[in-house]
């Protein structure tokens, strides 16, 4: 990829973007649809971004309206992607529901577990009682077949129509804030409106999450569509970086969705 490009984004995000322009590249040469494997916001983001760049047309989906990992189809200028093209397919979690309880983090430790890739699932969705998750359709039997426990409760996996697909019971928050910087402690103590020396304990302590991705870091510098996950008070997405206040405080617009 062109230095000019990547001198945009951060350095550890390299290998993506050559995997990006490698897509991108493909559909030139092979004049046909490329689909990825699952993308995080922060990847949707730096895809859509190139994309634009090399005129190549690019679609995504997760399955539903605000998914948060998304397939990307790349395609050329005659093609017409459908929903089908996304190679989809919807689980539900069958437990003893009167007698367990679930968790977001146990169900994706499990599929985890199980041998497969963070990028072949896609969002773990639940209405508080029932639980789905999206994942490519060419893995759809090897985990109805392998799961048989998630945790201790006894469960498994079946397929069910996109039909049923249940409302989510979690909802994000916008909001508008003024930071000095766009630190990891200064954003997640604005978004859960604490400390920044809390902030900064909850990070050195293995607490914070960064695009699913660990980090200990208090300096490191988020970029928009940034995903953070703090360990018991719920995610910050980074959704726009504004312009400069007079007393040159940067304006955000962050999404938090607490637990």
């Amino acid at each position: 990829m062109d230095e000019n490009i990547t001198q945009h984004f951060r350095p550890e995000e390299a290998p993506f973007i050559d995997a990006v322009g490698n897509w991108l590249q493909q559909v030139q040469d092979e004049y046909r649809p490329v689909l990825t494997h699952f993308l995080n916001p922060r990847q949707v983001y730096v895809a859509t971004t190139l994309a634009r760049r090399a005129d190549i047309p690019v679609r995504f989906s997760g399955g539903f309206t605000a998914a948060e990992m998304q397939r990307a189809l790349f395609y050329p200028d005659y093609y017409a992607p459908e929903a089908k093209d996304f190679e989809l397919t919807l689980l539900r979690v069958d437990y003893p529901v009167k007698f367990a309880t679930l968790h977001h983090s146990q169900i994706l430790g499990t599929l985890l577990g199980s041998g497969i890739e963070r990028e072949i699932i896609g969002d773990i969705v639940t209405d508080g009682q029932t639980w789905q998750l999206v994942t490519e359709a060419n893995m759809a039997d090897y985990l109805t077949g392998q799961i048989e426990r998630i945790g201790r409760v006894k469960a498994r996996l079946v397929t069910t129509t996109w039909d049923t697909l249940v409302q989510r019971e979690d909802e994000w928050e916008p909001e508008a804030a003024t930071l000095s910087s766009l630190r990891l402690d200064s954003i997640v103590g604005t978004g859960f409106h604490l400390s920044r020396h809390r902030a900064k304990e909850l990070i050195e302590a293995g607490r914070v999450r960064v695009n699913w991705a660990n980090t200990e870091k208090p300096d490191y510098e988020l970029a928009v569509a940034d995903l953070v996950s703090v360990r018991g008070f719920g995610r910050i997405r980074l959704d726009e970086v504004g312009g400069r206040t007079k007393k040159e405080k940067i304006r955000v617009i962050l999404a938090v969705l607490k637990k």
